[in-house]
């Protein structure tokens, strides 16, 4: 059984994976409804920084590699996420 602290990050990391998903469903919709190219980034943006918390989780849990690795790797993809939404707002 996974000690509390552990249980608590899986728990939040859920929880953020869902709430990621949900801002970027909304944003695709609006995508949709208006079909305006920003709000199509904007979801890419989203959904790329969504992805990043999950792999942080992944790569932690189940390939069992190092904290700092797995930090750099999802802070890359929270900083890519993060550019494609800010080039999607400029435009």
């Amino acid at each position: 059984m996974a000690d509390f602290p552990t249980l608590v990050l899986s728990v939040v990391r859920v929880g953020v994976f869902l709430l990621g998903a949900g801002v970027s469903w909304v944003s695709y919709q609006a995508y949709r409804r208006t079909g305006e190219r920003f709000l199509r980034d904007a979801t890419l943006g989203f959904a790329v920084i969504t992805v990043g918390v999950f792999i942080e989780g992944v790569l932690f849990n189940f390939f069992a590699l190092d904290l700092t690795t797995v930090h750099i790797i999802e802070s890359l993809a929270v900083g890519l996420g993060l550019l494609v939404l800010h080039v999607s707002l400029r435009r």
